[in-house]
């Protein structure tokens, strides 16, 4: 029997694929490079510097020192406060986004309608314009230069109301809870063990979002935190810019670890991500 050969657009469908991952991931391995380099090989060589080594490169010019001196200048703490507000507020603004989608989608209340118009009208507002305000609220109650200031406006996200409530609407049946309810199952039991299985897909990409907000978040940390032992990564690296010199081999190497955490969680969750953005496409 002779084996099946390959269709014509499968190849070229895998080639283009190809190319265009080569394109991607092109600025990530520069990156990952010029973090391992000096000051002096950063200008002079576009990749790996050249050398006496293996393929003519010089292997021996490729050094860690830029993260040793990265870590010896404290990077560790804001490392560690960027995974703790990003993980707090994504666990959080999960939860209560969850929970609150649920009530709006399969709870009758009055007022509901009104709610639902609320949390649109949220999502129109440009979030710039909140940061006066917010700014303001934040003072009066005694909350700037707190990490509670920082997390508390992102716990209750109006775009995550809106998103799980679609989502709810969408994968709980109506016939499902009520049979829990004659079951006898409160209705904390039927929105931690049925709702939150239902959705989640939504929930994995929910937390990536979320998550990445938080970790990418440059001006909010700089308005409500005064002190500098509590600023994330963002605002760390954005300090080791010098005004006359800026080590650029240092600050590659913050960049990757600035990427490092991101890029392990969206492996982690890359199913649940897809599957979460594809889930609204059919209806079903």
């Amino acid at each position: 029997m002779s084996r099946p050969t390959a269709k014509p657009k499968s190849i070229l469908t895998h080639a283009v694929l190809m190319v265009l991952s080569i394109v991607v991931l092109t600025p990530f391995v520069w990156m990952f490079i010029a973090s391992l380099k000096t000051q002096e090989d950063f200008f002079s060589e576009l990749f790996l510097p050249a050398g006496d080594g293996f393929l003519g490169i010089g292997w021996d010019k490729l050094t860690l020192k830029n993260y040793r001196n990265l870590f010896d200048l404290g990077f560790g703490k804001p490392l560690v406060n960027s995974l703790f507000y990003s993980a707090t507020s994504a666990l959080f603004a999960t939860l209560t986004a969850c929970a609150a989608g649920y009530i709006l989608a399969k709870h009758r209340f009055k007022g509901r309608e009104l709610i639902t118009l609320l949390v649109l009208g949220a999502l129109i507002i440009p979030p710039t314009l909140l940061i006066a305000p917010s700014y303001e609220l934040l003072f009066d109650l005694n909350l700037l230069d707190t990490r509670w200031g920082l997390l508390l406006p992102t716990l209750a996200p109006a775009f995550g109301v809106f998103l799980f409530r679609q989502a709810v609407k969408q994968s709980v049946p109506d016939e499902l809870l009520e049979a829990a309810r004659i079951d006898g199952c409160s209705e904390f039991g039927i929105f931690f063990q049925i709702v939150l299985p239902l959705v989640r897909p939504m929930i994995g990409a929910f937390l990536l979002i979320t998550f990445l907000g938080m970790w990418n978040n440059f001006v909010s940390p700089q308005i409500v935190l005064q002190s500098e032992s509590k600023q994330p990564l963002s605002v760390a690296i954005a300090q080791l810019r010098g005004v006359y010199r800026t080590d650029y081999g240092l600050l590659m190497a913050a960049t990757v670890v600035s990427i490092a955490p991101v890029a392990a969680l969206f492996l982690l969750l890359q199913k649940q991500f897809i599957s979460g953005l594809t889930s609204g496409a059919v209806k079903g």
